[in-house]
């Protein structure tokens, strides 16, 4: 057969991973001839030869891409005339149509992590290295095509050396947008009271120094600051804790790299599954929650109350030198006020947490939108996404088909995430945080207009949260009238049902049980206990828990007593907690005064927690939750228990009665271990009961978990072998987060793609 030309254009995850040098080898290696060249979000390649070559190549470029590349072939078109003699990579054009894919940031790649422990090399120890197939992407593009003049690199120009890597189409450099080196790359700077230290070894040198001395620094890396101190030294952990504030919630703990799959020092402390050690030195490199030894060997003061600790490997250079230099686990918490976004910027973090940290190791490459650390739990066998950010947001998805408009969904008030809809296309923020704080809405907002101008996508919808309160809310209401654009509510536990939906469109009709801590409900009350029948668009709310009156409302949140008062005053019982006085809200709750209704699973076992003694204040969202989980941990569900009584109320309504829960926590003869293990094997027992008289009323369905209260791995796992024992297929997110972090992807479903069905 006669030579022919083709042209391809690819799509996908292809800029920023090292396509183009990739393309062009292997156009060396089948005698291709041409070019390639970078469009807006995509890649074209004119490619000449024979047939089968042609064939062969292109199957290359699909199947055997560098490990973070992610092509689609959109189009192969065949030209006319043999092409012209070589292959080259263009110049990118950036006058393109638009189809952008903004790469995540990326870990450190072994070729890189051997060249920065050879001394022989001449990135020996310098804690900026990357090549094209890792390093930062998102945290320093600033606009797209991905070329440097567009990177938070542009001011640092290229060494000779460093130049000819970068042009050298067989170098792993080749065009490596964020390349440098010691002659011409970012530098550390050290400062503490004493002044400040400027140069790699002597400011890494010193940050050892203060962390071996127990002090605590703050260490910029790639999406933001972390505040780091010794893991094993209980005073500085105390420390850490006391001037931040955060007297129990969990520290994330960073772990050496060591050992032929990087884990032995982790191994030493913790008891982590095959899964989750995959999941640890992926490239992804989340936080992953882990089972800690009983002789752990870290202060208690980690992770206070639980079983587990959120355990990460280092995935920049500067995290493996400085772990490594250590020798020790480090406590790696996010540079933050509480529940904002991480800190980004020398000057912010040293005013804002000068009476945090000792010292602070800075560096001058530019951070320009913050990317907080993913974290997962493994449950039921799977990984499980808590929170989308460093190594795996932007999150791009496929939608279950195209929207009619450019959409934005604006998430809810707590684990805020955005989503931008286009076509067939979304894409998800990295995680936000909580929107109490004006510095929390800023970053919100612009992560909106960073993720709209990245993507070149002007909405012209806005969804949000049905709650008038949220802080997104009130954002959205005034941002649509201010541009004109239509603004749509979404149900909050429509939202958590349609994340399901929306990852799994092959499924015609779902029973989804949407039990968090509160959602507003389509009634005005809190809702929180709920299964939804139908699908996208059209979800029936067919079965929940007994309500109940919350004294002090929100309030209840991060005060377990109110939920156990709530639930033994409905029932008849005066209780009253040691060293508490309750009588201004028993008052007002008798008035129905501050007193919201409230079907909300998550405080069903807030209040379990306090009627069993375990605590009746927290300091940290689902803490009450977390350590009632934990009790159980080490204990087997016990078998033959009883589903908590369930009834049809006057509206049709299926409802559990979480009545008999009362008289069993505040049973002191049982240990709360005990109580711990049979609430959760009842209410599991209780969940299969509801679905088992949907379907019997109904007919056939799939069920799905959705939201924060199957987080708790004993739960979920209980209830799915019950559910699968009865016949039940059985599904939980596992792409987007199932908490308040995925809901900006289930407004996405619900609001825009149902409300066009």
């Amino acid at each position: 057969m006669s030579p022919e030309t083709r042209r391809l254009r690819i799509a996908g995850q292809v800029q920023g991973v090292g396509y183009r040098p990739f393309v062009y080898r292997r156009a060396l290696v089948r005698g291709i001839s041409g070019w390639v060249q970078n469009r807006t979000g995509e890649v074209l390649v004119e490619a000449a030869g024979e047939p089968a070559a042609l064939d062969a190549f292109t199957r290359d470029l699909l199947h055997e891409a560098p490990p973070l590349a992610r092509p689609r072939l959109v189009e192969q078109v065949v030209m006319p005339g043999a092409g012209a003699e070589g292959f080259r990579i263009l110049e990118s054009d950036a006058t393109a149509p638009p189809r952008i894919h903004v790469p995540p940031d990326f870990f450190t790649c072994d070729d890189c992590l051997q060249e920065l422990c050879d001394p022989q090399s001449r990135r020996y120890r310098y804690p900026f290295i990357n090549c094209t197939q890792c390093g930062p992407r998102y945290t320093l593009i600033r606009a797209l095509p991905y070329d440097r003049a567009n990177t938070a690199m542009a001011g640092f120009p290229l060494c000779g050396s460093c130049r000819a890597e970068y042009e050298s189409p067989v170098d792993r450099r080749f065009h490596a947008e964020p390349l440098a080196c010691a002659a011409c790359g970012p530098t550390l700077t050290f400062r503490d009271a004493d002044g400040e230290i400027i140069g790699n070894e002597a400011a890494m040198a010193a940050c050892i120094e203060s962390l071996r001395v127990g002090r605590i620094v703050a260490v910029k890396g790639v999406g933001g600051y972390h505040l780091l101190c010794d893991a094993g030294n209980p005073a500085a952990v105390a420390r850490l804790r006391e001037r931040k504030h955060r007297p129990h919630k969990p520290l994330a703990v960073l772990f050496p790299w060591s050992g032929a799959d990087g884990l032995d020092i982790l191994r030493l402390h913790a008891t982590p599954s095959d899964n989750e050690a995959r999941l640890l030195a992926s490239p992804d490199r989340p936080i992953v929650l882990v089972r800690l030894r009983v002789d752990h060997g870290l202060t208690e003061a980690v992770a206070p109350g639980l079983c587990e600790v959120g355990a990460m490997l280092p995935y920049s250079p500067l995290h493996h030198l400085l772990s490594r230099d250590f020798g020790a686990p480090l406590v790696a918490t996010s540079a933050n006020r509480s529940g904002e976004p991480v800190f980004i910027d020398a000057g912010d973090v040293e005013s804002a947490l000068a009476t945090v940290a000792d010292a602070f190791l800075h560096h001058d490459r530019p951070i320009l939108r913050p990317a907080d650390d993913s974290v997962v739990r493994i449950i039921a066998g799977r990984a499980r996404r808590l929170r989308i950010g460093r190594g795996l947001a932007p999150l791009e998805l496929d939608l279950p088909r195209p929207v009619a408009r450019p959409t934005l969904a604006v998430g809810g008030h707590m684990k805020n995430t955005v989503a931008l809809a286009w076509e067939g296309r979304l894409v998800i923020s990295p995680h936000i945080g909580e929107l109490d704080s004006p510095r929390s809405l800023a970053v919100f907002e612009q992560v909106i207009h960073d993720l709209c101008a990245l993507y070149r996508i002007a909405p012209e919808c806005v969804l949000h949260d049905a709650h008038p309160g949220y802080g997104s809310t009130r954002w959205a209401i005034r941002h649509a009238e201010r541009h004109g654009l239509e603004l749509r509510p979404v149900f909050h536990h429509r939202a958590h049902a349609a994340m399901l939906a929306g990852e799994q469109p092959e499924v015609p009709r779902w029973l989804v049980f949407t039990w968090d801590g509160t959602g507003y409900g389509e009634d005005a009350t809190i809702w929180g206990g709920e299964a939804l029948l139908g699908s996208s668009g059209q979800w029936q709310r067919v079965a929940s828990l007994r309500s109940f009156r919350l004294p002090g409302g929100e309030k209840a949140g991060r005060d377990p007593w109110r939920s156990a008062a709530a639930l033994a005053w409905e029932t008849g019982l005066d209780w009253r907690p040691d060293g508490l006085d309750v009588s201004l809200a028993r008052t007002a709750w008798l008035r129905h005064v501050n007193s919201p209704v409230s079907s909300a699973a998550g405080r069903v076992f807030d209040a379990c927690a306090a009627l069993a003694g375990v605590m009746q204040r927290t300091s940290y969202e689902a803490q009450a939750p977390m350590v009632w989980e934990a009790l159980c941990r080490d204990r087997d569900l016990p078998e033959a228990v009883e589903p908590l009584p369930l009834a049809q109320d006057a509206s049709g309504l299926w409802r559990t009665d979480w009545a008999p829960l009362v008289a069993l926590m505040s049973d002191a003869s049982v240990s709360r271990a005990e109580r711990s293990a049979r609430m959760h094997a009842m209410l599991a027992e209780s969940l299969v009961a509801q679905a088992m008289a949907v379907r019997e009323a109904h007919g056939e369905f799939t069920v799905g978990l959705s939201g924060g209260v199957f987080l708790n791995r004993v739960l979920v796992e209980r209830v799915m072998q019950r559910l699968e024992a009865q016949g039940f297929a059985v599904y939980l997110p596992e792409r987007v987060p199932h908490n308040d972090a995925g809901l900006s992807y289930g407004q996405i479903i619900e609001g825009a793609l149902a409300a066009q069905a």
